[in-house]
């Protein structure tokens, strides 16, 4: 029999917590034979929207920032839900308040969060490592952002695109720039061919290895990290589309 998929829903200003079992099959879609199940589950440790959400390695799930009524300009907090026991556990604080920031997976199994605001628009990014639960200041972005989109590339380095500074709609961002790791520093990379922001968290992965961004404009493009340049995609959109999701089929 294969093996039970779940599907975490946290947060949205709140602790309680969902999980989505599904049976043999798609990780995305419950199978034919075996529907999908919704149950409540133990509560986060604290209420929070506008948070991340990054599944590690071992399958356990790094949730980390966001806001909540008491603190609307983002908290520091962090924890981990651990999907064998369905319990949330307290972990090492980040050293900036984030909401609206993006938290990448890497190769070496950290996680990579950048931008996001709390007390202003964060420019330092920190990287969190699962075996210290702990996070560390890595190198600050060239242009502090937060409601951008960001992707793993092919190579491990790591995309960062759009977004706004701290004018929000006045300040949207065409600009991008690329992580690596091997140097704990942010490069520039050309800049798309429209600004944006109220980006999804991540940017999804193409089966040829490109990163597609979209939203914010009518506009989709597709990022190639052999070429360092956006390509302008077919067609529109009905809209500006803010704060959508993207699933590759």
């Amino acid at each position: 029999m294969a093996p039970l998929r779940l599907g975490l829903i946290a947060g949205a200003a709140s602790i309680a917590v969902t999980l989505v079992s599904f049976g043999a099959g798609s990780p995305a879609v419950p199978s034919t034979s075996t529907a999908g199940a919704v149950k409540s589950t133990n509560p986060m440790l604290d209420p929070r929207s506008g948070h991340s959400a990054t599944l590690l390695g071992n399958d356990d799930v790094l949730i980390a920032g966001g806001a909540d009524h008491d603190a609307p300009g983002g908290i520091a907090l962090a924890e981990v839900f651990h999907s064998a026991s369905q319990t949330f556990e307290a972990v090492g604080s980040m050293h900036y308040r984030r909401i609206s920031h993006t938290a990448t997976l890497i190769n070496d199994g950290r996680v990579l969060v950048a931008g996001g605001r709390g007390d202003g628009v964060v420019g330092i990014s920190e990287l969190y490592d699962p075996k210290t639960r702990k996070f560390e200041e890595t190198g600050s972005l060239l242009s502090a952002r937060y409601k951008h989109t960001a992707g793993l590339l092919p190579d491990g380095r790591v995309l960062i695109a759009g977004g706004s500074d701290d004018r929000d709609w006045n300040g949207t961002m065409s600009t991008a720039e690329i992580y690596d790791l091997r140097t704990g520093k942010f490069t520039a990379t050309s800049p798309m061919a429209d600004s944006r922001f109220k980006l999804p968290y991540e940017a999804p992965r193409l089966a040829s290895g490109k990163r597609l961004i979209a939203g914010g404009s009518k506009h989709a493009e597709i990022y190639d990290a052999q070429t360092g340049r956006f390509a302008v995609a077919s067609g529109e959109l009905s809209g500006s589309w803010h704060f959508m999701s993207e699933t590759r089929l």
